[in-house]
């Protein structure tokens, strides 16, 4: 599966309609991002169950507001609709495998649990 575009027009849907979303937060004049793309491209070939999305933060300002980048590229893991991880920094495709398998491997029954939790104790 290739890399989907988000837009104000679509991330929502995307997050709500997939169990598993990686965003990758980029801008075309940044070295960094242009570097990974194609790790992140890989990876997209190779995991079917996953949806990984990108957003420009040039073309789609108000969706990296929202979420507060600062810095890119920034990796942003949704699991159900919650973020598990969000990082700035460019990964080797090693490490980058390596953080797509935990995610995919965490118990989201006990992350939920942890939230409702510190909820609880807020």
């Amino acid at each position: 599966m290739a890399t989907l575009e988000l837009t104000t027009e679509n991330f929502q849907q995307t997050i709500t309609d997939n169990a598993n979303v990686i965003i990758d937060f980029w801008a075309p004049w940044c070295a960094p991002c242009r570097g990974f793309a194609p790790t992140f491209e890989a990876a997209s070939e190779t995991r079917p169950d996953i949806v990984f999305a990108k957003v420009n933060t040039e073309e789609q300002q108000d969706i990296a507001a929202a979420f507060n980048i600062r810095s890119i590229p920034t990796l942003m893991v949704f699991r159900d609709q919650i973020i598990i991880y969000s990082e700035a920094g460019a990964l080797p495709a090693q490490a980058f495998g390596q953080l797509v398998d935990q995610a995919m491997a965490l118990d989201m029954d006990q992350v939920r649990a942890e939230i409702a939790e510190q909820g609880g104790q807020a």
